[in-house]
C-alpha cells in the first residue's frame, strides 16, 4: 500500500467574484473594513482586466490540480493529495491543515506558490501552516523557497527569449529586460531578509540563460502603508530609462508571480502599458508559468524532497 503525504499548496488568495471583494479586502486589512474609495478602486482594477472579472481563483485550482499529476506520476511508492491553503480567501491555510486531517494524513508537505522567501510572505504563510498542523496532529515540512532551480530557471528564460523575438523592429540588445517582483516594506533589509538577495539571483539566472545582458531590476504593486516600500518601482524605473537613457524597448519578466493574477493582469498589463503608451515605448511582457511543466515538475521535485526528509526524520 503506498505512503500517503498531504500537500498544502499555499498561496495569497483571491476573490472568487466582485461582491466578495469587500470581505477579501477586509481581510487584508485585519479586519478593518475598507473605505468606500478603496474598496471602489479595487473594485475598478478587477473590472478592469479584459473580460471583466476574470477567473483568477481558476488558475490556482488549475495549478494545484496539475502539480498533483505531477507528483503522482512517477512514484508509485508514495500517493501525493493536494489541499489548498489561502492567506486572505477560503479556504483559508487552516481550512486546508484541518481539510487533510479530516481526510486521515497525518504527513504533510507545504510549499508556497512564490519561489522567494521572506518573513513577512513565505515566513507568515509557513507559521500559520505550522500552528495549525500541530493543533491538528499532522506532521508537515515545508519549502522555503525555490528560486534557483534548474528546470525554473529554464523555464523562465525561455519565455524571456520568446518574448525577445517579437522585437522584430530592433535588434535584441535594444530591449531592456525588467525583472519584477512585488515590493515589501523596506524594514525587511534592517532584518536581514533573503527576499531581495534571492530575486536578485533568479533574475541573474535566468539573464545568462537567455544570453540577456541589458537588464535592471524593479518593484512592483507596493502596498499604501505610510511607511516607505522597497524600489524603484517599476513605473518610476520605465520613466528613467525613457527619459535618462533613451530607451525606447522594454520588456518586463515578473520573476516573482507565478500566475495571470491582478498584480500582472493590472498593474502591468494596464497601468505599465498605459504609462509606455504615454512616453512613446514599447512595451511586452513575458507570459506567466501558469502550470507550465517545467514549474510543476520544480515543484514537485522540492515537494518530494521534503517528503524523503519526513520519512527519514
Amino acid at each position: 500500500m503506498p505512503r500517503t503525504v498531504g500537500v498544502l499548496v499555499m498561496s495569497y488568495g483571491t476573490p472568487e467574484s466582485l461582491d466578495q471583494i469587500e470581505a477579501y479586502y477586509t481581510h487584508i486589512r485585519r479586519g478593518k473594513p475598507p473605505t468606500q474609495d478603496q474598496l471602489q478602486d479595487l473594485k475598478r482594477r478587477y473590472e478592469a482586466i479584459v473580460g471583466g472579472f476574470f477567473p483568477l481563483r481558476k488558475n490556482t485550482d488549475n495549478q494545484v490540480a496539475a502539480l498533483q499529476d505531477t507528483l503522482n506520476g512517477s512514484d508509485p511508492g508514495t500517493r501525493f493529495v493536494c489541499y489548498q491553503g489561502l492567506k486572505h480567501a477560503g479556504p483559508y491555510i487552516e481550512d486546508g491543515v484541518r481539510a487533510m486531517a479530516g481526510d486521515g494524513v497525518r504527513e504533510a508537505v507545504g510549499v508556497v506558490l512564490a519561489p522567494h522567501y521572506s518573513i513577512m510572505s513565505v515566513g507568515g504563510y509557513i507559521k500559520r501552516a505550522q500552528a495549525a498542523a500541530e493543533e491538528a496532529g499532522v506532521r508537515m515540512v515545508f519549502v522555503e523557497s525555490y528560486h534557483l532551480h534548474p528546470k525554473l530557471i529554464k523555464a523562465l528564460s525561455d519565455r524571456v527569449k520568446r518574448a525577445l523575438d517579437r522585437f522584430t523592429e530592433v535588434d535584441p540588445e535594444e530591449v531592456r529586460v525588467l525583472f519584477t517582483a512585488h515590493s515589501l516594506p523596506e524594514r525587511i533589509l534592517q532584518m536581514n531578509d533573503p527576499y531581495p538577495d534571492q530575486l536578485t539571483e533568479t533574475a541573474r539566472a535566468v539573464a545568462e540563460s537567455a544570453g540577456v545582458e541589458n537588464w535592471q531590476f524593479a518593484w512592483q504593486s507596493a502596498g499604501q502603508t505610510g511607511e516607505p516600500w522597497l524600489g524603484p518601482d517599476i513605473l518610476e524605473q520605465l520613466e528613467h530609462i525613457h527619459s535618462q537613457e533613451g530607451v525606447d524597448y522594454a520588456l518586463i519578466c515578473p520573476i516573482g508571480f507565478v500566475s495571470d493574477h491582478l498584480e500582472v493582469l493590472y498593474d502591468l498589463d494596464i497601468e505599465a502599458q498605459a504609462l509606455a503608451r504615454k512616453l512613446g515605448m514599447r512595451l511586452e511582457r513575458t507570459e506567466m508559468l501558469n502550470t507550465e511543466p517545467l514549474y510543476m515538475e520544480t515543484l514537485a521535485d522540492v515537494i518530494r524532497s521534503q517528503s524523503r526528509a519526513l520519512q527519514e526524520g
